[in-house]
């Protein structure tokens, strides 16, 4: 069984978005930290547990990057919920599942970032989607590294995380494949015209949807 570890909130102004969400949330998103030669950094907040919100988005301090951003955010024209991650204790296993029940994952790679006090994480994970909206999880392997979650975020509750796709059979399968739930607390798979996911969080005037 795979739990959620975060999810993606990629925006083309990091600052402005950050700011955007203290004002509906009523908490300060943490400062997490760069990704060496992506060109992105980010700002979590936790969602209780070992799960959180990662706002990801440019990082002026760096050189432009040879290739795209991740979760296309140089196409993005504003903030948007792009895609999310669970978590796997033994993540090539995880994808040899997945292979074998029909959905490729990715190859799993190495990544790693300092946070603001220096100190070193590592992790490994699928590739995320480079662009369009991830229905479906790229799987991220925390291995002996501290969760970011256990650092102390701000924290907000997130109340629902919901799937949405013009044919949701088609779907149901490769979430299956990765070992999410869609019942007993997981997210909700619902048909719409178009895919989009679409969380709802606990803010300080009422409800906020990410979307």
């Amino acid at each position: 069984m795979t739990t959620l570890d975060h999810l993606v909130y990629a925006t083309p102004d990091l600052d402005a978005t950050v700011a955007e969400l203290e004002a509906s949330l009523g908490v300060r998103a943490a400062t997490g930290g760069r990704h060496p030669g992506l060109g992105t950094r980010n700002h979590l907040i936790g969602l209780g547990g070992r799960s959180y919100l990662e706002i990801i988005g440019p990082d002026p301090g760096q050189e432009t990057p040879a290739g795209p951003r991740p979760f296309g955010i140089d196409e993005l024209a504003g903030a948007a919920l792009v895609s999310w991650a669970v978590a796997v204790e033994d993540i090539d296993a995880a994808v040899a599942r997945a292979r074998a029940r029909g959905h490729d994952p990715g190859d799993p790679r190495d990544m790693s970032r300092r946070t603001p006090a220096g100190d070193l994480l590592s992790w490994r994970l699928t590739p995320p989607p480079q662009a369009g909206r991830g229905l479906v999880p790229f799987l991220i392997d925390w291995g002996a590294t501290r969760h970011p979650a256990e650092s102390g975020l701000p924290p907000i509750a997130l109340l629902s995380l919901t799937i949405a796709h013009p044919d949701p059979a088609a779907v149901a399968g490769r979430l299956a494949a990765v070992g999410v739930p869609l019942d007993d607390g997981g997210p909700r798979l619902v048909q719409a015209p178009r895919p989009h996911l679409s969380a709802v969080l606990s803010g300080r005037h009422g409800d906020v949807t990410l979307a």
